[in-house]
Formats: structure tokens, sequence, C-alpha cells
């Protein structure tokens, strides 16, 4: 028997993605995206319940004896390449990875049970930035109550509940009626970060914060590489359609040499990325070298999605500098997944640890 992981997309996952994107076509549009940036509720929360309650897809990673779908790291990595090709303004990511992979790591099964379901949303109190393995700050607890800052959260702002570390090395649920959260200025508008403040918040104590943080982490980073591919697709995808459309001296502007040899670089480096994703996304459904693949994938699937997103805002001309095109929310995604749950960088070094060959 083959140990090869298989990185080919099965016939179950490529019905999964048809059904996915045919619900952002209908429900996520470019416009409703930018216009809901630019408000006070970036959230799409019935975009998020028709995912999550209505399809299911927040209990993708959660086995079915603990209220989940029973599926894996595999489909929600194909839910994520959709949600990254519409930007869509949900907390998937934080929530149905993140939030719940720490979740199984811990004994609350009530808690996971209401995250798989959709209708409770959670996020891990540590900072956007911090990379799996990384040092995270913990509150004070004392006789029960939690006492601190927290920065860099991301979607803290529609959460339900939080999953705060302490620093007795508990973490802990809080709830979000509990807890002052105050937005921060973001780059990305579609996934805002915020500081949250605890003043004596009452905790329940879910289990230790160390190995639960640390699998959170790297399933999110992990699976983020999917994200990053999403978005990677579409500045691909888009801006050959409008090269072939757009005309420069009577002629389709795609035809000039120059662009066709920048373009095919791009989908190279794309296609490249595909690969580093899917066989983090199967590493981490099989436990197969998943720290190493994770690594891997994080440290090539940032540089590409940014690129990508410079060339379709570049390459589409003056429309691509404007507000009303949507290739914008595709580069600030990008430039924010960048440093989301670890640089390239830190990857890099992650994975020299990883495999010995660390630098002089």
């Amino acid at each position: 028997m083959s140990t090869e992981p298989d990185l080919l997309y099965s016939e179950e996952e490529e019905a999964l993605r048809a059904a996915v994107r045919d619900l952002l076509t209908d429900h996520c549009d470019a416009t409703g995206v930018i216009a809901r940036a630019e408000s006070d509720a970036p959230h799409d929360l019935s975009l998020w319940k028709a995912l999550a309650d209505g399809m299911g897809l927040a209990g993708l990673l959660v086995p079915e004896e603990r209220g989940g779908q029973g599926a894996t790291h595999r489909e929600a990595a194909v839910v994520l390449e959709e949600l990254g090709r519409a930007v869509a303004p949900v907390p998937y990511l934080t929530s149905a990875v993140v939030a719940t992979e720490a979740l199984l790591a811990c004994d609350d099964d009530e808690l996971l049970t209401r995250l798989a379901s959709g209708r409770t949303i959670g996020a891990l109190a540590v900072g956007l930035h911090v990379p799996p393995g990384g040092g995270f700050k913990a509150v004070r607890q004392e006789d029960g109550a939690l006492h601190g800052e927290l920065a860099g959260i991301a979607d803290a702002a529609v959460a339900d509940v939080l999953l705060v570390p302490a620093d007795d090395g508990e973490l802990y649920a809080v709830d979000a009626d509990a807890v002052t959260v105050t937005p921060q200025v973001s780059l990305d508008l579609t996934r805002p970060v915020a500081t949250v403040r605890l003043d004596g918040a009452p905790g329940r104590r879910l289990g230790a914060a160390e190995p639960a943080v640390r699998r959170a982490l790297r399933a999110g980073a992990g699976l983020l590489a999917s994200e990053q591919l999403g978005v990677a697709d579409w500045a691909l995808t888009e801006t050959v359609r409008y090269l072939k459309e757009r005309k420069q001296f009577n002629r389709p502007v795609g035809g000039f040499q120059s662009l066709k040899h920048r373009l095919a670089q791009l989908w190279l480096e794309v296609v490249n990325l595909r690969a580093a994703a899917r066989n983090a996304a199967d590493a981490l459904a099989t436990g197969r070298d998943a720290d190493v693949a994770v690594a891997v994938a994080q440290a090539y699937a940032a540089p590409v999605a940014v690129r990508a997103a410079e060339e379709a805002v570049q390459l589409h001309g003056g429309i691509g500098m404007t507000w009303e095109h949507p290739a914008h929310l595709y580069l600030k995604r990008a430039k924010a997944d960048s440093i989301a749950l670890g640089t390239a960088g830190a990857h890099r070094e992650a994975l020299a640890e990883l495999v010995d060959l660390r630098a002089p």
C-alpha cells in the first residue's frame, strides 16, 4: 500500500467546492463585500448562517460523536479555497478551524458542539500574528476571574465566546458579553482584529492551554495556505480574463509576449502553491509529517498570494487602482495573510529546525 499523499481532489471534494462556490456566487458578490467593508459591521452573518448552519460546514473538523460532520482537513481546505476566492467576510478560519481545533484538544464537548453547529462563533484569544509553536500572551487568573488585555484578536467583534489562555497554564471559555472588545485598525477590512480587555471576567476552565493553542495554530496555518491559494487563483484567473478582453492598438493586451511571460510564471507559482496547500491539508488530516508540511506551505504561500494580487492590480491598469474594483480586497487579504499565523520567514526558520538544516 502506497504511503504517498494523494493531492488530487476527490469527487466529494469537487462536489463540496461546487456547492460552496454556488452559494458564494449568489450571496457574496464583490460589490456587497466592499460595501460591508465600509460599514461598522463588516462580517456577513447571514452568509455565515448559510455556510455554517445551512450547509453544516462549521463542524467539518468535529467527529460525528462530538456533534460534527466527521470530515477532515482536506474538506475544510476546499471550503477555505472558495472563501479565499470570494474574500468572504465570515469567521470560518477563526471559529470553524482555529477555535474548533483548540476545543478538540480539550474535553468540553458542549461548547465544541455549539461551535460545530455554527450557532455559536468562537475565537481563540491569541494574536493573529503568532505562529505555531510561538510564544503567546496569557492573562492573569485570580480566584476564577481573568484580568488583562490581548491585542490582535481576529474576528473578536463577532465572537460569542473567547478561548483565553491564562497564566496558570489553563485555557478558559469566556462569554463575549463579559469582555470589552475595541476594534483595531486593520489592513484587511474583511477580517478585522481587535483588542480584548478582561476586567475580572469569569471563565470556565477547558484544559491545558499550551497543547490546545499549539494544535489550533498549526491547523490554522496549514489551512490558511488554502485560503491564500484561493486568493491567488482568483487573481490569476481574473487577470487572464481581463487581458483577453482589454484591447490596445486594436489587439488583446494578453497577446503581448512580455505579459504572457509574466502570467506563465505566475501560473507556475500558483500550481506549486496548490500542491503545497493540498499537501498541508492532507498531512493535517493523516498526521503524516504535519509540522513539516505546514511550514513548507506557509513559507511558500505568502509571497505567491501577494505577488498574484499585486499583478492583478497592476495588469488591470487604471481600473485595478480604483476602490470599486475588488482587486484591492485581494491584495489586502494577501498582505494581511502574509503575517497571519507566522511570516514566511518564521516558517522557514521552523522548517530548518524540523529538518535539522539550521543556519551556521
